[in-house]
């Protein structure tokens, strides 16, 4: 579904000359369509993450019907938590992140990293301190059981050419069997990435387990009591 100026400005909080500024300054990505800018749910997510946008639960919940999509918790769990990973420059973390990803036998990681290095050349994928979500346009889709997400420290960061210019020391990456998934997943991370605790966990390079306990934190809070 495309969304229009309208949805936007309930979406994002913002009235319409924000949302129009954003279109015409901060790169949200929009189509015109009949002499109205259209803006695509998945492109909308993905730039509110980069630029650190809060986006109305509501966006959320359009990606959470569908497929059975684990927990933010359970998908860190499957994908892993990994510390001190080396890399000298961005290319090398990346390459590093797509070898510690837990893929079946038969994947082409070669090509995975070739389509990741594509895109941080014509965008990077960086969301600002010190946090990056490599990924490319069109979500990739793995012969993989379930969705998972892959988190990695690097022992240094490294510059990623990110929009605070701060270098990067922190990667998650998504993995799934579907589309819809990976967008289940990266909404899932984008909200948690809004929540203090969450993102000081992860800043600081908390242990496995208390960022798990974080993610289950703000889950269990979006369920209710």
């Amino acid at each position: 579904m495309q969304l229009s100026i309208r949805d936007l400005t309930g979406l994002l909080q913002a009235n319409e000359s924000t949302v129009s500024r954003w279109i015409r300054q901060q790169g949200l990505p929009a189509q015109q369509v009949g002499g109205q800018y259209r803006v695509n749910r998945a492109e909308l997510l993905e730039w509110a993450t980069a630029n650190r946008v809060r986006v109305s639960l509501e966006l959320f919940d359009h990606f959470d019907d569908g497929d059975d999509v684990p927990s933010l918790a359970c998908a860190l769990a499957a994908g892993g938590v990994h510390y001190a990973v080396q890399a000298r420059n961005r290319q090398e973390a990346l390459a590093a992140l797509v070898r510690l990803l837990p893929l079946p036998d038969g994947v082409d990681r070669e090509l995975l990293l070739n389509l990741l290095s594509s895109r941080e050349t014509s965008a990077s994928t960086a969301i600002g301190d010190g946090i990056a979500i490599p990924h490319v346009r069109n979500p990739i889709v793995l012969n993989v059981t379930r969705p998972m997400i892959t988190l990695a420290f690097l022992a240094q960061p490294v510059d990623f050419a990110a929009p605070d210019g701060k270098p990067v020391g922190v990667l998650f990456s998504i993995v799934s069997p579907t589309s819809r998934g990976h967008l289940q997943l990266l909404s899932r991370l984008a909200y948690a990435l809004h929540d203090g605790q969450f993102r000081q966990a992860v800043s600081n390079r908390a242990s496995c387990d208390e960022i798990l306990h974080e993610a289950r934190r703000i889950e269990a809070g979006r369920m209710g009591p």
